[in-house]
């Protein structure tokens, strides 16, 4: 990727209080130009709220640093205007058609050259064929393409997507994250949060957050890794009732169902293996070693961040 390696973001103890409840609490934030940057964590947990203080729309209680060579704090307004924001609701106007939404969008950045730039956002996001159709009478996949196209039409340097394929079949799915990756090789920068595991390892980077605080923060390939977890896989027609008992053991901290296989871990190896063998030997269990992935460390997070709640 033939980009700058300057951060686009870079914060430092990032704080946003309402009221006596901390909701983002002394969160760092560096992202690099060109970066894909994934934020991962339980409905609740401050993702956009801190994504909001990033792109300007909220002034942090606490905290320093810039976003876009400009002061996360006071300068607001030079912010917005080179980022573009797409909320997970779609928020444009349902009864105008594709074309006079992209438009009035347009005008609204006071945007030259007008009729050419909605007509490469068309072009872009192959919307063209469809310019005349009301945004209210689009399926899921096609508002979020409008979405995508309102939010790049004036050629922002950081791109923040909050949720942004809820409700979205798989392949409408695949199809947005190629145009994201499009635009990462032009060196537009992305912050984007999710739950999808499909969309977390499109990611470059990941940070975990739970209640306000940033748990792990690191490239996607080196996750697993950091989180530290051994796995086994079991397979067979005995799974169901295995997985059952494994959920109430303290020795085991993952078990989840892929498919036609169970995948139990935890970080402490011996124990895992100790909770495992009652059930070697039998004729309905097949059981092996397996690389732990993003997926069983995003559950291990998850089960941590919400015993850390309660």
């Amino acid at each position: 990727m033939n980009v700058d390696h300057e951060p686009v973001v870079d914060v430092h103890g990032l704080t946003k209080r309402y009221g006596d409840r901390t909701v983002v609490d002394n969160l760092d934030l560096k992202i690099e130009r060109g970066n894909i940057y994934g934020f991962l964590g339980p409905n609740g947990s401050g993702k956009t709220t801190t994504m909001r203080m990033v792109c300007g729309l909220l002034t942090p209680d606490g905290g320093s640093g810039t976003v876009l060579g400009h002061d996360v704090s006071k300068a607001s307004a030079d912010i917005k205007e080179r980022v573009g924001y797409m909320t997970q609701r779609f928020s444009l106007y349902e009864d105008l058609s594709i074309r006079e939404n992209l438009e009035f969008i347009a005008r609204m950045y006071g945007l030259e050259n007008r009729d050419a730039r909605v007509d490469q956002a068309l072009d872009e996001l192959g919307l063209k064929a469809r310019e005349g159709q009301l945004a209210g009478r689009l399926s899921g996949g096609w508002k979020q393409r409008l979405a995508l196209a309102a939010c790049m039409i004036h050629e922002p340097d950081l791109l923040l997507l909050d949720e942004p394929t809820a409700g979205v079949d798989p392949k409408a799915r695949r199809d947005f994250w190629d145009q994201i990756r499009a635009y990462s090789r032009r060196g537009v920068t992305t912050l984007v949060s999710t739950h999808y595991m499909d969309e977390a390892v499109q990611c470059d980077h990941i940070a975990f957050i739970a209640w306000g605080k940033k748990l792990i923060d690191a490239p996607t390939r080196e996750i697993p890794v950091r989180v530290g977890l051994h796995a086994y896989e079991l397979t067979g027609d005995g799974i169901d009732d295995a997985g059952v008992a494994l959920k109430q053991d303290k020795r085991v901290e993952v078990v989840a169902r892929f498919g036609e296989a169970l995948h139990v871990a935890s970080r402490d190896e011996a124990a895992l293996k100790a909770a495992l063998e009652p059930y070697r030997g039998r004729d309905d269990l097949k059981i092996g070693p397996i690389a732990s992935g993003l997926e069983e460390a995003f559950i291990y997070l998850m089960r941590e961040s919400e015993d850390n709640w309660k």
